[in-house]
């Protein structure tokens, strides 16, 4: 319904270059820039101009982006306002997130909407949480459950809506034997002098340790990297350190012993549910979340 090379300019605008737009369109990057070229020669204006080794979006393409943001928005509403409408909706349908999200709360999420929406083909894609908003804004998804971290668009942002869905509480996870494991609770400044097993540099987890960490005082010693939950256990298991572990997530037979941790605020990652401007109101997205809320409180029953 709207022209698609408004959203090769979005992209653009959103990586910064050229290449890393391509790259979330799956596009080369060769047909990106012929894509703007042509819409800027439609338009009869410059959209994008040199700077230095890369690219600066014009006056002129904010100009178009902020009336294509209001377009995009419109007919997220109206699609959502026809499938209201129907009595049997069509079409694909796009569920995307984090690896635990996409093991323990989209499934029954997808498993509602096959159930309520039997022609309606819907997919499921595991993503972290930055590749996530790549996905809404390409549409290759239309509802994404992402980890609250400081490098994803704002709340305020108004190519999304975002929503709060749900606190994970994280867990301590140390081996049997260790000097805490018969606590019932723990804080994190009880081991603020332990090795620390973290995911790596740069991941959605690494953050949330770290800041975890730091907001009871004290910066890690992070002696091993590792991105599974699995493969952190297996660690702790052999007494390579400890781990803290989202209370969501399942972990395997390895003799650790998990405990709740408590402090203020209690240590959690926050799971927040988006999709594009104007498309919480679909009744297929509606399904989903009502369907994620449910789940989620049977996962984690309220003390």
């Amino acid at each position: 319904m709207i022209d698609p090379r408004l959203k090769v300019l979005q992209m653009v605008s959103h990586h910064g270059t050229v290449t890393a737009a391509a790259a979330a369109l799956n596009y080369t990057p060769s047909a990106v820039s012929y894509q703007l070229r042509q819409l800027a020669d439609e338009l009869g204006t410059e959209l994008v101009i040199q700077s230095g080794r890369g690219i600066k979006l014009t006056a002129a393409a904010r100009t178009v982006l902020r009336h294509a943001e209001v377009l995009h928005a419109q007919v997220e509403r109206a699609y959502a306002e026809l499938a209201a409408t129907a009595e049997h909706p069509s079409g694909s349908f796009a569920l995307c997130g984090f690896s635990t999200a996409a093991t323990r709360l989209l499934p029954p999420a997808a498993a509602a909407l096959r159930e309520h929406y039997p022609q309606v083909q819907v997919r499921v894609i595991e993503a972290e949480p930055a590749r996530c908003f790549d996905l809404l804004l390409s549409g290759d998804a239309d509802l994404a459950l992402v980890i609250n971290t400081a490098d994803l668009p704002s709340s305020a942002d108004e190519r999304f809506e975002q929503q709060q869905l749900l606190d994970d509480p994280l867990d301590l996870v140390v081996p049997v034997g260790h000097r805490l494991a018969e606590r019932s609770r723990v804080s994190l400044a009880d081991v603020a002098d332990e090795q620390w097993i973290v995911g790596r540099p740069g991941s959605t987890y690494h953050q949330l340790v770290r800041a975890a960490c730091m907001s009871a005082g004290f910066s890690p010693n992070v002696a091993h990297h590792a991105d599974e939950w699995d493969t952190g256990t297996a660690l702790v298991a052999h007494h390579f350190g400890i781990i803290l572990v989202p209370r969501l997530a399942r972990l395997h037979d390895w003799p650790v012993v998990r405990i709740p941790l408590h402090g203020e605020p209690a240590p959690a990652r926050r799971i927040l549910a988006a999709t594009r401007l104007g498309g919480s109101s679909h009744p297929l997205a509606r399904t989903a979340l009502a369907t994620i809320t449910a789940t989620a409180k049977t996962l984690l029953p309220t003390p």
